[in-house]
């Protein structure tokens, strides 16, 4: 239960897994957004964990071009899974700010080491579905889910220390641009995907429904990854790989609303990839925050 749990916030401030700079800003844009005020004024209690240490993009090696940052992006995936589990044990809610989505191989660890039955929510222009065999770039946040099923570079497949989401519950939403062979890795996974199509033949609230009845049977925990490239970019325009076609503003705070309704399940949130450099002073991260406060159960009444 969310109002009974200290929500521990904690930024990863880390553009390594991208392709393009600037998401390293993000967990400060949102944070500059007013965020912890928008937490209490809900009357919930949080405590802000400042960042983790995370090395300058100009410094890291990268060797592997098919695994770009590889090294790094393991230790600060390393870091956040410790926090993340400790804050699980702790009986908190963690609360992950972004940078990119590689983030989410230390978040989903540490949800795997801590529940027995979890479920993911990827809610995302993209799958992120894709291993070191199939990206087409080697930025290693377009392999997070992939990774966190089982599947891709053994090095980060350590992080996970042999148990792994089980791919049947881990549901898609508003997906709108896969590359070939990652839409092959998600029908052999059995993985759901729910895209803009699926919202606007059905409908943003039947879509959630689906995807939270496909999940919750024999679920102990959700996890709710949010890309704030769902949105539409003329909406958020500051995220780090904007794809036109996405979710409005009102279907966006209804998709967190509906979220909230499950607080008994909900046991962690994170969302990544703003840009401040891409933004429009500060759209995206006050957006963020709104979004995350309807998350944790802010009404418009």
């Amino acid at each position: 239960m969310i109002k009974q749990q200290l929500i521990r916030i904690l930024g990863v401030p880390m553009d390594m897994g991208a392709g393009r700079r600037g998401v390293d800003m993000g967990p400060s844009a949102i944070r500059y957004a007013q965020l912890g005020q928008a937490i209490k004024k809900l009357n919930l209690n949080c405590e802000d964990c400042g960042n983790l240490k995370t090395p300058l993009h100009e410094t890291a090696a990268s060797p592997d071009p098919k695994l770009r940052h590889l090294e790094p992006i393991f230790e600060i995936c390393q870091q956040l899974r410790n926090h993340v589990k400790d804050t699980f044990e702790a009986g908190h809610f963690p609360l992950v700010l972004g940078g990119d989505h590689s983030l989410s191989i230390g978040s989903l660890a540490a949800v795997t080491a801590c529940w027995e039955h979890p479920g993911v929510l990827w809610i995302d222009a993209h799958a992120d579905f894709n291993t070191n065999k199939t990206s087409p770039s080697g930025n290693i946040h377009g392999m997070s889910l992939a990774l966190g099923t089982g599947r891709g570079a053994a090095r980060l497949l350590e992080l996970f220390e042999g148990r792994f989401v089980d791919p049947h519950r881990v549901c898609i939403i508003g997906a709108r641009d896969l590359d070939d062979e990652e839409k092959q890795l998600l029908r052999q996974a059995g993985v759901h995907i729910f895209t803009m199509t699926n919202i606007d033949r059905d409908g943003l609230q039947k879509v959630v429904e689906h995807a939270l009845d496909h999940i919750k049977p024999h679920c102990d925990a959700l996890h709710v990854s949010f890309d704030m490239d769902v949105i539409n970019p003329d909406i958020a325009p500051g995220v780090g790989t904007p794809v036109e076609g996405g979710l409005g503003y009102r279907e966006a705070h209804f998709l967190m609303e509906l979220l909230a309704e499950e607080s008994h399940l909900l046991k962690s949130l994170e969302l990544v990839e703003v840009n401040p450099i891409l933004d429009e002073r500060n759209r995206t991260g006050r957006l963020a925050v709104e979004l995350i406060a309807s998350a944790l159960g802010k009404r418009i009444i």
